[in-house]
């Protein structure tokens, strides 16, 4: 979460040399296209982070931290990639883009998984953790597959 930050930082800190490097007053919105790229971005990473944090901390409380860290280190390279693909051409950015949403759904498979092991243990008394922590493990290496 505290490197998620950093990276939001980062974006917000571009966002102003853009503005600043193009307007040379303000955060102010005229129309540059470079300026329009950088803000663009940074406005798509800004409203993805929220969902982010709750499906990256869900997984990491109901299912097992090791991997969703991991998944959660990966997503914030991934949205540095997309950030960076963005202000060149628009069609760079997509491989951030689909890259990122397959986190993210590897992120809520992950809460999903705890959440169903949680109403086993209250309902049958089964626990399937150990085996969920296996499985989880041994899928989030592959997330590094383009």
């Amino acid at each position: 979460t505290i490197y998620g930050f950093f990276w939001s930082a980062f974006f917000a800190s571009k966002l102003e040399h853009e503005s600043k490097h193009c307007n040379g007053k303000g955060l102010q919105r005229l129309g540059s296209s470079a300026f329009d790229r950088v803000y663009t971005a940074n406005q798509n990473c800004g409203h993805a982070y929220p969902t982010f944090l709750a499906v990256l901390w869900c997984a990491g409380l109901l299912c097992s931290q090791a991997p969703a860290a991991f998944a959660g280190l990966m997503y914030l390279f991934v949205r540095q990639k997309y950030f960076v693909g963005y202000l060149g051409e628009r069609t760079q950015s997509t491989p951030g883009y689909l890259f990122g949403k397959r986190i993210i759904l590897f992120l809520f498979l992950m809460s999903l998984a705890g959440i169903l092991n949680y109403y086993l243990i209250f309902f049958f008394g089964s626990d399937f953790e150990i085996h969920i922590k296996t499985i989880t493990s041994a899928i989030s290496p592959l997330l590094l597959i383009p």
